[in-house]
C-alpha cells in the first residue's frame, strides 16, 4: 500500500515530515524481535536489560523493543543511585532488583504485550517500515484480534506541520469532527473500548473547542485542554506536543515520564490488525489524512463545526438550566 500525501507535506523547517509508529503485540519475545528490525534494517541489536533492547543505527534511526510493563526492568533511579555508592552490600541490592525484574519479566511474558517503538520515519517512506509488519505477521505475532484479554494499539505521531496555536486548533478541531468516522472505519476493538486508554473527548470540551468565537492562545488552549482532559489516554493525545511547546506548563502531567516531549501529534486510536493481510503502519496513516485534509480546507471546517453545534448544543433554556444547577451545587 501507497502512503498518501499529506495537504502539508513539510514542516516548518522545510524539511519532509515524520511519522513515528508504536505497534504492541503477543507472540514474539523481544529479543527475538529485535533480531527481526535487525534483518530487515540493518544496525546494531544492544540489549540494555533481558527485556529492553535497542536496535541503534538504522536508516532511520534508533527501534526500541520491550516488554511493555515497568515491573520488567530495572528501576533506573535506583540503578543510578546504587551505582553512585560502590560499595559491596549497594552492588548485592542492585544485582537483586535486577535478576527480580528479569524474573517477573519472563514471568508475564505472553502475558503482557512486546512493544516496538519506531524512530520517526518520514512520511513517504512509511511503506518501507510495513516489511516489518509483515515480518511480524509471519513470524507468529499476534495483534488485537486474537484474544478479548489483548487490548494491544497502533500508535502514529505525526510530526505537526506548524507549531503555531492557529494551526494546532485546525487540526484538533478537524479531528474531533472525524473522531467517530475514524471509530467506525477502525471497528475498534470491544476490549480497547473497555480499556482507558484511548478515550473519546468530552463532548462539552468539543463544543468549546469548536465554538467559532474559541480563539485562545497557546497557554489558554492548554489550560483548557487539561481543564477537561487530565488524562493522557485521550485517542488524540496532545500532552506531548504541549509539553514539547511548553516543558515549564505548571501541571503534573508535565512532569509524568510516561508523556515524551516531542512536536507531534499522539493519535491513539488504532487496533494492532496484525492477522489482518496488508494492514500496516500506511493504513492507518491514509486514514488520519482525513483530519489533515480538513484541517486544512477552512470553509469546510468551519461548516462542519457549526452542523456539529446545531446537534448538540443544549438549547438556551437548557444552557440557563445547567449554569442553574451548577450555581446550586456550589452552595
Amino acid at each position: 500500500m501507497t502512503p498518501q500525501p499529506p495537504p502539508e507535506p513539510r514542516n516548518a523547517d522545510g524539511e519532509t515530515r515524520r511519522v513515528g509508529v508504536e505497534i504492541e503485540f503477543a507472540g514474539l519475545p523481544p529479543q527475538r524481535t529485535a533480531e527481526l528490525v535487525q534483518e530487515l534494517f540493518g544496525g546494531e541489536v544492544k540489549v540494555l536489560s533481558p527485556h529492553r533492547l535497542k536496535v541503534t543505527g538504522t536508516r532511520w534511526g534508533d527501534f526500541g523493543i520491550e516488554l511493555d510493563t515497568q515491573y520488567a526492568h530495572p528501576d533506573q533511579d535506583m540503578v543510578d543511585a546504587e551505582e553512585a555508592v560502590d560499595s559491596e552490600w549497594e552492588r548485592m541490592r542492585r544485582d537483586f532488583h535486577s535478576r527480580t525484574r528479569e524474573l517477573i519479566g519472563d514471568m508475564v511474558t505472553g502475558l503482557v504485550p512486546t512493544e516496538i517503538v519506531c524512530p520517526p520515519v518520514p512520511w513517504d517512506e512509511l511503506d518501507d517500515l510495513d516489511a516489518l509488519f509483515e515480518a511480524l505477521r509471519r513470524h507468529g505475532a499476534k495483534g488485537t484480534e486474537a484474544s478479548l484479554l489483548y487490548g494491544f494499539g497502533l500508535h502514529l505521531n505525526p510530526e505537526a506541520p506548524s507549531l503555531e496555536v492557529d494551526s494546532l486548533l485546525a487540526y484538533l478541531r478537524a479531528y474531533l469532527l472525524n473522531a467517530a468516522w475514524l471509530r467506525e472505519q477502525i471497528h475498534v476493538d470491544i476490549t480497547r473500548e473497555v480499556l482507558p486508554h484511548a478515550n473519546p473527548f468530552p463532548r462539552a470540551y468539543a463544543l468549546k473547542v469548536l465554538d467559532p468565537g474559541y480563539a485562545p492562545d497557546l497557554d489558554t488552549l492548554i489550560g483548557d485542554y487539561l481543564e477537561d482532559n487530565p488524562t493522557r489516554n485521550r485517542e488524540l493525545d496532545m500532552l506531548p506536543l504541549f509539553a514539547h511547546l511548553r516543558p515549564d506548563f505548571p501541571h503534573e502531567l508535565f512532569h509524568n515520564r510516561l508523556v515524551k516531549a516531542r512536536p507531534t501529534f499522539h493519535y491513539r486510536l488504532p487496533n494492532a490488525q496484525l492477522s489482518e493481510s496488508g494492514w500496516g503502519a500506511v493504513t492507518e496513516w491514509n486514514r488520519w489524512l482525513e483530519v489533515e485534509r480538513l484541517a486544512c480546507t477552512p470553509e469546510t471546517l468551519a461548516e462542519r463545526g457549526a452542523q456539529y453545534l446545531a446537534r448538540h448544543r443544549p438549547s438556551a433554556p437548557r444552557r440557563w438550566l445547567i449554569r442553574l444547577r451548577r450555581w446550586v451545587s456550589r452552595q
